[in-house]
């Protein structure tokens, strides 16, 4: 009787290197890892945050439907016209200040249903 390893799969391809046991693909090809988002209702939602942040406000833009390259090359454009800093964290737009009068006329010429949310 041979050991039996239960499913296990390849882990090291010479010409690949490191293999993702879950989806078998190349470490940095993976695809079980990739952060999946919930579709959402098709809404962008500008809404404004201060907590956990020493009082500094900052505009958070959900639920935009582009995926992660897109989305940080949008951010970058957003952040231009606004004049200030921020960051992309899961999906999330984040920029500095309060921003909403601004964002929303552009996120709605991309045909986007946009909604002010909270604060």
């Amino acid at each position: 009787m041979g050991m039996n390893k239960g499913k296990g799969g390849l882990v090291f391809s010479t010409d690949q290197g490191r293999m993702c046991p879950g989806c078998r693909e190349p470490v940095d090809a993976c695809i079980c890892t990739a952060p999946q988002r919930p579709a959402g209702d098709g809404i962008v939602r500008v809404s404004r945050e201060t907590k956990g942040r020493k009082g500094k406000g900052v505009t958070l833009v959900t639920g935009i439907p582009l995926d992660d390259n897109a989305l940080k090359a949008y951010a970058k454009q957003l952040k231009a016209k606004c004049g200030t800093g921020g960051t992309v964290k899961d999906g999330v737009v984040e920029i500095q200040g309060d921003q909403r009068d601004i964002l929303v006329p552009l996120l709605e010429q991309k045909g986007w249903t946009v909604k002010r949310a909270g604060g």
